[in-house]
């Protein structure tokens, strides 16, 4: 099914519509998220695949000539220098076929995201701040 603007509504719908060559590689990094963080919530947003705990995780997307993983600016800086051969944007990752995101790496991105978003839901305004004893 899909949407009034003719985006799929889930991230099985989002896969059927790839070729064999843009699923094989967006189906390995969808498995090795969902292992890297078993609890997130898998949607659709910004039409494409994305995961969410306490906040966004990533999204990802097939392009013409590559993939792209988009993260919050800022959830991995800490992994710059791995992450720099992939780098597009501050907030852009970029893989092709030929040269995959290891996926260790993503297990990196993943946490360092939960990381970044459970600091940043700690920090909020009004929260209860706990005490360690």
């Amino acid at each position: 099914m899909v949407d009034e603007r003719g985006r799929p509504e889930s991230v099985d719908e989002f896969m059927a519509d790839l070729t064999a060559e843009e699923r094989g590689p967006l189906e390995r990094l969808r498995r090795t998220i969902k292992k890297a963080c078993p609890e997130a919530e898998e949607v659709i947003s910004y039409g494409m695949p994305a995961y969410r705990y306490h906040g966004m995780l990533l999204w990802f997307t097939a392009h013409d000539k590559h993939f792209g993983v988009y993260v919050r600016p800022g959830n991995v800086k800490a992994l710059e220098k791995e992450l720099k051969p992939y780098r597009g944007s501050k907030s852009t990752i970029r893989f092709t076929v030929e040269k995959p995101l290891p996926d260790g790496l993503v297990r990196k991105i993943v946490k360092e995201s939960m990381r970044m978003n459970l600091l940043r839901e700690e920090e909020k305004p009004g929260r209860k701040k706990t005490r360690k004893k």
